[in-house]
């Protein structure tokens, strides 16, 4: 005796492929790129945080290793962000400048 599944109006076969399509992403000038220094949250250390990079993750972790040697700091990317070690706002945007990206100094 076969076992009734319920009712299902698609079958896993003729279920209907929907092609997700991710959104465009923008040229390195057109993102909104953000370098801030802060110490919230991290016992007193201060950390430079870089934001608003639309990049997939590979190109996001080679981006900051590149920020790291750069700088002589250690870092790590947390989701979408960049957090390096110390206070390098100066010498990120210096370096987000020579790879094309526009990045502004956020925050005090």
């Amino acid at each position: 005796m076969a076992r009734k599944r319920g009712w299902q109006e698609f079958t896993p076969d003729q279920t209907p492929q929907l092609q997700q399509r991710s959104p465009a992403p923008r040229s390195s000038g057109r993102q909104r790129v953000r370098v801030q220094r802060s110490s919230r949250g991290r016992g007193g250390k201060t950390v430079t945080i870089i934001t608003g990079l639309e990049l997939p993750t590979e190109q996001l972790n080679a981006l900051a290793k590149a920020l790291k040697v750069a700088t002589g700091t250690g870092g790590a990317v947390q989701g979408d962000t960049i957090v390096l070690q110390g206070d390098r706002v100066t010498a990120v945007l210096e370096q987000l400048a020579r790879r094309g990206y526009q990045a502004r100094r956020s925050g005090g």
